[in-house]
């Protein structure tokens, strides 16, 4: 058999399970994100665990990016965001997955909350979002979730990418460069808090978190029920002396139905049986995470081998 170390097709996946072993391929996203660390984390504690499953993580270019890759057996499994996750499972929402859905898709666990951060130069004169007019703004890298975010926002403002001065679509750590370079004006990310992206343009720029409140909010939650209103904690980043009104989403990680049931509940096993460990993992998790609330709010239905490992937790799931 083909050894594969940083792709692995699901067909070679099911082969080496029938050996005894089954190697999974993990989609996270930027390196600068939270999405990577977590998923790396993952992957060594599944890896230590010697239960005959292994796994490495990949940085990719985010949710969609991820979605995709489970669909065409380029990932066995991936963190996304939720809302993703569902037009994903149902075909819509997202003109990539337009007529597409892919009803294979099952969900392992519910993670964290993911914040939308909309992040400005203190000396770009933006206050608000509907202060993004004609401003030069990173709305995430194509395919990413974050650039589905910032397309829902800027339209609860009235507002759309052909309305700013220039729609940046890079990834984070590009960003993080234009900011510091003054090419950018503003960056759009939807990640978990403290991550190492916004820290480090705090760091090196004087910057201010711009707020997502009101009636815009209450609109944008309205049409968009996966989001909730969630607050930025003061001093979460150098210079954010307060509280910020935003929203968030939810990251999940998420797999298919070809991989099998006991190689799910094994990688569960592994990398949620100590929840202690688990949430040492990062700050986001910490904070967040729990064996119920890894249940709710699922956008596709419970992977067989997540459904056996959350019984074992004494959850009522199915």
């Amino acid at each position: 058999m083909k050894r594969i170390t940083t792709v692995l097709l699901l067909g070679t996946a099911a082969v080496a399970f029938a050996q005894g072993t089954t190697f999974l391929t993990i989609g996270s996203g930027s390196t600068t994100g939270v999405y990577f660390p977590v998923a790396t984390g993952m992957a060594k504690m599944i890896n230590d665990a010697g239960q005959g499953v292994r796994a490495n993580a990949r940085s990719t270019g985010g949710s969609v990016f991820n979605l995709n890759a489970l669909a065409s057996g380029e990932l066995d499994a991936a963190i996304a965001q939720n809302d993703v996750v569902y037009y994903a499972y149902k075909g819509s929402g997202i003109q990539a997955f337009q007529g597409k859905a892919n009803t294979k898709l099952r969900t392992m666990a519910v993670l964290y909350p993911e914040v939308l951060h909309v992040i400005a130069r203190k000396d770009a004169g933006i206050n608000t979002i509907a202060d993004l007019k004609g401003k030069r703004v990173v709305i995430g890298d194509l395919g990413s979730g974050t650039e589905q975010t910032a397309k829902q926002v800027l339209e609860a403002y009235g507002l759309g990418f052909d309305d700013l001065g220039q729609a940046l679509r890079v990834s984070p750590a590009q960003g993080i460069s234009l900011m510091q370079d003054k090419r950018a004006d503003a960056l759009f990310y939807t990640v978990g808090v403290g991550a190492s992206a916004i820290s480090q343009i705090a760091q090196t720029v004087d910057v201010k978190v711009v707020p997502v409140s009101g009636n815009q909010a209450a609109s944008l939650i309205k049409k968009y029920p996966f989001y909730v209103r969630y607050n930025i904690p003061a001093k979460s980043y150098k210079g954010v002396g307060a509280t910020v009104p935003s929203v968030a989403v939810q990251a999940v990680l998420v797999t298919p139905t070809a991989v099998p049931e006991d190689a799910v509940y094994k990688a569960m096993k592994a990398a949620f049986g100590n929840e202690a460990e688990l949430k040492g993992l990062h700050p986001s998790l910490a904070q967040n995470f729990s064996y119920e609330k890894a249940v709710k709010g699922l956008p596709a239905p419970l992977h067989p081998g997540a459904v056996k490992f959350f019984k074992e937790k004494g959850l009522n799931v199915k």
